[in-house]
């Protein structure tokens, strides 16, 4: 049986050390999610955080993509494999204030490979870039970005559809937490310390809803990294920039002030690179943490 928390947090697999599992250890049964990120000198990198006890971190290196000290923020980049030994892991990224739709991988022969498609200029100071797919029996996309200014943006490339809601300069960061057949949900943090929701119908016709989760404490951290734990919580890491460190947390299903949230501890590691964001597989099971 997984531990008191796991219980406690909505089924999050979350396992103090010395739990038995069906599985046989409890590192096994923990969650983990993959922290990308891109490195001063423009390296692709990513570390796996296990949410065992202690905490695990693996740190790998991938491809250099970028010039030195260009990449700005990213969106969530997700791996899709094909036949034999190819595969691609794509997603968008600000170098400057341009975007791109970026890709590396390799080809069916193992052949290297990275390629970049600029989306148009004019991003300078944006906080936030992310995309949104719920691959359930209808697949549904949305691009989200969240100007300096406050103002968050929607683009639904299936309709083509752009939405703006202005509002929420004092964000700092936010991370997707939900991805359904009608909403997406961001977990949000504030320059104050706030901790909030965001819940964003698909439908143009309705408002984002915000709700408060925790008042204060939350504001050190420059990114926010999540990934779904159990059926319905959220295995979150806050990252400091400063201090170049990761605490973990296990969220559970978000409602409001409400929400129980377990902190796990800091993470092993450095983690000083100037660009963080989630690493995850195509075709995973969607966010479901609100």
């Amino acid at each position: 049986m997984v531990g008191a928390s796991a219980v406690l947090l909505g089924g999050l697999a979350v396992a103090p050390a010395g739990t038995a599992t069906a599985g046989g250890s409890a590192a096994a049964a923990a969650c983990s999610l993959t922290a990308g990120s891109i490195t001063a000198s423009g390296d692709i990198a990513g570390t796996v955080i296990t949410a065992s006890s202690p905490i695990i971190a693996k740190r790998t290196t991938g491809p250099r993509m970028f010039s030195p000290g260009v990449a700005k923020i990213a969106s969530t980049w997700t791996k899709t494999i094909g036949v034999g030994a190819d595969y691609q892991v794509y997603g968008q990224v600000i170098l400057n204030s341009t975007l791109y739709s970026g890709a590396y991988g390799q080809d069916t022969s193992g052949k290297p490979y990275t390629s970049l498609k600029s989306r148009g200029s004019g991003y300078n100071g944006y906080k936030v870039i992310e995309t949104s797919q719920y691959w359930g029996k209808v697949f549904r996309g949305a691009e989200y970005s969240l100007r300096g200014d406050g103002v968050l943006y929607r683009y639904t490339p299936a309709t083509k559809a752009v939405s703006r809601w202005p509002g929420y300069s004092a964000v700092k960061t936010m991370a997707l937490i939900s991805e359904t057949p009608t909403y997406d949900t961001f977990l949000a943090n504030t320059y104050g310390g706030a901790l909030y929701t965001i819940h964003i119908p698909v439908d143009v016709r309705q408002s984002p809803v915000v709700k408060k989760v925790r008042t204060s404490t939350w504001q050190s951290f420059e990114h926010l990294v999540a990934e779904k734990c159990g059926s319905q919580g959220t295995l979150l890491a806050g990252i400091d920039k400063d201090t170049g460190s990761a605490y973990l947390y296990a969220v559970g299903h978000a409602n409001g002030p409400s929400t129980l949230i377990k902190g796990l501890g800091k993470v092993p590691g450095s983690f000083a690179d100037p660009v963080y964001y989630l690493h995850t597989a195509e075709g995973s099971a969607p966010l479901y943490g609100e």
